[in-house]
C-alpha cells in the first residue's frame, strides 16, 4: 500500500544578507521543504504571527527586531515553533541568551549546508514526535521522582505541586533522563538522543541545557537532586 505523500515542511527564514538568505532558501527547497524568507526581524515576527510555518530559520543580528526579541516574542505567545538560531557571534553569552529565550537550537557561521540541513531534519523529526504525542489523547501515569513529577503525553513538569516552565528542548532532555533512571550518558550521546544529531564542539550545547534545567528544578543547582553529574563519563538521572 502506498502511502500519501506527505506535505513539504514551511520553513520561516530570517536573514538580512542577501547573499545567505539565497543559498538557505535555494538548500532547503532542495531538501523538500516550502520556504518564505524575508530579511529582517519584523517581517519575520509578523509572517510568523499571521501564518504559523514548521520552523524558523533566524539570524541573530538582523536590523530593527534582532532573532532574540523575535524568539522572545513568540514564546511569550505560547509558540512552540522549533526555532533554529543563527549567529556570527561564538560567545557562550549569546548561546545562553538565545537558549534562554526558547531558542531550540543554533549555529555558528560560518557553517556548512550539511550541517544546517541535519539540525533542521532534527528539529522537524522532534516536532513531529510531539504532535503525535498530543494527538494520541492517551491518558498515562506521570513519571514520579520524590517531587519532581513529569506527564509525558501532556508534556508538563511540577516540582513540589508547582508547574514549570521548561522549552521544548528541555523537556526533552529531561524526559530521556527520566526514562532512564541510573544510565550514564555522554554529551555526545545525548547530542544524539535528544538532538539528533552529533557533530564535534557542540557538546557544550548539553551542558548549557543541563545547567538551565538545574535552575528551574533544584532547590540548589550546585548540589542537584535529579540530574546528576557522573565525573569524566557524562550524566544521569537519579536511579
Amino acid at each position: 500500500m502506498l502511502r500519501p505523500p506527505r506535505m513539504p515542511r514551511r520553513i520561516l527564514v530570517a536573514e538580512d544578507q542577501a547573499d545567505i538568505r539565497d543559498v538557505l532558501v535555494m538548500n532547503l527547497q532542495q531538501a523538500g521543504h516550502a520556504v518564505h524568507a524575508v530579511n529582517d526581524g519584523a517581517a519575520a515576527l509578523d509572517a510568523e504571527l499571521q501564518h504559523p510555518h514548521d520552523l524558523l530559520v533566524l539570524d541573530l543580528m538582523m536590523p530593527g527586531l534582532d532573532g532574540l526579541e523575535v524568539c522572545k516574542a513568540l514564546r511569550a505567545r505560547d509558540s512552540d515553533t522549533p526555532i533554529l538560531m543563527l549567529t556570527a557571534k561564538s560567545t557562550e553569552l549569546d548561546r545562553v541568551l538565545g537558549l534562554e529565550l526558547g531558542a531550540d537550537d543554533y549555529l555558528t557561521k560560518p557553517f556548512s549546508m550539511a550541517e544546517l540541513l541535519a539540525r533542521v531534519k532534527a528539529l522537524l523529526r522532534r516536532a513531529e514526535v510531539r504532535e503525535a504525542a498530543r494527538g494520541a489523547g492517551v491518558s498515562e501515569r506521570p513519571l514520579v521522582q520524590g517531587d519532581l513529577q513529569i506527564r509525558p503525553t501532556k508534556r508538563t513538569v511540577a516540582v513540589r505541586g508547582q508547574a514549570v516552565e521548561l522549552t521544548a528542548l528541555e523537556f526533552d532532555l529531561l524526559l530521556h533522563f527520566a526514562q532512564h533512571p541510573g544510565r550514564v550518558f555522554s554529551r555526545a550521546q545525548l547530542l544524539d538522543a535528544v538532538w539528533g544529531y552529533s557533530h564535534d564542539g557542540y557538546e557544550h550545547t548539553v551542558t548549557t541545557h543541563i545547567n538551565r534545567l538545574r535552575a528551574k528544578l533544584e532547590r540548589d543547582p550546585m548540589h542537584p537532586e535529579w540530574v546528576l553529574t557522573v565525573r569524566g563519563a557524562g550524566y544521569k538521572f537519579k536511579e
